[in-house]
């Protein structure tokens, strides 16, 4: 079958955007083909067409197995490949087998499973959290304030990399993979391992038959300067093309706030690395326009005090768990507070897929690790019975008598888990996300085009920036953007932005 440092040089000045307007007519086209459109259960029957020929092409290369007992990777994973790829089969076929190539390469499964739990937590402190929330759709929300990814602390991060314990062999050469960078695929296989899985079962959402395969992200820049940017340009470089060709269509939105005055300097290096609709999905929020934005995609309850919002949380705490999934899941032991083990987890069905059992692993003292966490009840069952919705692949279903075989887990309060970043800052944090060329890795030079989501909502919102030149001796280019005039355009999810 055929596949169809600050700066200060000078007084700050004032840089005006004059992109044009999005008409209404190609706003609500892109409304129209945001989330939940693409996704199961709100697919055209073109798009079913496309999934069940990229099913029996991947079959054909023996890439895809539809089972039984199950299939060999669920509808939800083979559907981010289809979206990034604009419903192409060959070229949803090529990103798909190079990534399959890719985690077979690195031992992913293995260094998941593995590795060693204080290791795995000191790459969550330096990447994006998750907060224990969701948006008003059901989409888990991260924060990340890259402040903390300072070059002294990435510095020892990278010494500390050769001493982490884990079974996985290190990735040969060709994989182009540094060894630095795989903490943080531990951390995005714990997003769709564990978190989206997780926010799927949630049913008090508009759309609870539709599992939930991206995320929402706050990234704080604030207290940044340029020289630090500078030097974490390579790194975010590197991560974020490796993220997006691996981890395609796992973002929703990045809202960027706390932009210092030379930020349209930083949003030139940065824009460059991505494709338009990775950029078309990151929104730079000025002060005022922070609570307003924000709180047009997620409940007040859910945004942090520090952002406007009544959650209690702060970067590098564990997550706060939104009080609907600790009501859903039925705790083992005696906690007196639910809360998810520090460290790797993911979730496998059990008594027959009625219900899903958290599996704590990783490793403690080398010592690999099993323990039961909760269960909760399935209201999706993922790619087919008995199986759980993990990135690339199905995770084997247990008896009840296996599950209660499980060792213990560990006393409540003295470990929490927290689900991976799809981010890792303002350039990374777009990473995992669709792109437009043939190449999976390399951006292209499109027109913006957004099939999956919002339109790139241009404005005329004016920021300060500094008359200087970056550390390379470019020229500062000013950039602005923002989300919508007050009551003027919409946002994804079809509400107004109200702006004061």
């Amino acid at each position: 079958m055929s596949p169809s440092a600050t700066t200060t040089a000078g007084p700050a000045t004032k840089v005006k955007s004059n992109a044009s307007r999005t008409s209404a007519k190609k706003d609500k086209a892109h409304l129209e083909n945001g989330y939940p459109h693409g996704h199961l259960g709100h697919l055209t029957t073109d798009e079913e067409e496309a999934l069940k020929g990229f099913k029996a092409y991947l079959s054909e290369k023996g890439l895809y197995k539809a089972g039984p007992p199950q299939p060999s990777h669920d509808d939800p994973t083979l559907l981010r490949f289809l979206r990034a790829r604009k419903w192409s089969i060959a070229d949803a076929y090529t990103q798909f087998k190079d990534t399959e190539e890719w985690r077979k390469a690195i031992e992913l499964d293995v260094l998941y499973d593995t590795i060693d739990v204080d290791a795995y937590e000191q790459s969550r402190r330096l990447y994006p959290q998750w907060t224990g929330r969701r948006d008003r759709r059901g989409i888990p929300v991260y924060l990340f304030e890259i402040r903390h990814l300072d070059s002294k602390t990435v510095s020892a991060y990278e010494k500390s990399v050769d001493k982490t314990f884990s079974k996985a062999a290190d990735p040969p050469a060709s994989m182009h993979t540094p060894p630095k960078l795989l903490r943080l695929f531990a951390l995005y296989e714990n997003l769709t391992r564990f978190a989206q899985p997780l926010c799927t079962q949630m049913t008090d959402r508009e759309h609870p038959s539709t599992p939930i395969t991206l995320s929402t992200n706050i990234v704080d820049v604030g207290g940044v300067s340029l020289k630090q940017f500078w030097n974490l340009k390579s790194h975010m470089q590197a991560a974020s093309q490796l993220a997006t060709a691996h981890y395609p269509e796992t973002l929703d939105r990045i809202f960027i706030i706390g932009a210092p005055s030379f930020f349209s300097t930083v949003w030139a290096w940065v824009k460059r690395w991505f494709d338009p609709v990775t950029v078309s999905k990151i929104f730079i929020l000025s002060q005022h326009e922070v609570l307003p934005v924000l709180t047009s995609y997620v409940d007040p309850a859910n945004i942090p005090k520090k952002y406007g919002g009544t959650l209690d949380f702060s970067w590098g705490d564990m997550p706060n768990l939104d009080p609907a999934i600790c009501a859903a899941a039925d705790w083992e032991g005696k906690q007196t507070t639910p809360a998810f083990p520090k460290g790797p987890a993911y979730w496998r069905p059990i008594d027959g897929g009625k219900r899903w059992e958290c599996v704590a692993v990783g490793s403690v003292d080398k010592k690999e690790r099993c323990e039961r966490v909760c269960t909760i009840p399935v209201a999706f069952p993922g790619g087919g019975e008995g199986t759980a919705a993990v990135n690339g692949a199905a995770v084997p279903a247990v008896t009840t008598s296996e599950a209660k075989d499980a060792p213990a887990p560990a006393p409540a309060g003295s470990t929490a888990a927290e689900p991976a970043a799809s981010t890792l800052d303002p350039a990374a944090a777009a990473a995992a996300s669709p792109t437009t060329t043939t190449n999976p890795a390399s951006p292209g030079d499109e027109e913006f085009k957004t099939p999956l989501g919002s339109p790139l909502v241009a404005a005329t919102q004016e920021l300060s920036l500094q008359d200087g030149k970056a550390p390379n001796g470019d020229a500062a280019v000013g950039v602005s953007e923002k989300v919508g005039e007050a009551g003027a355009e919409g946002v994804p999810n079809g509400k107004p932005v109200v702006v004061s």
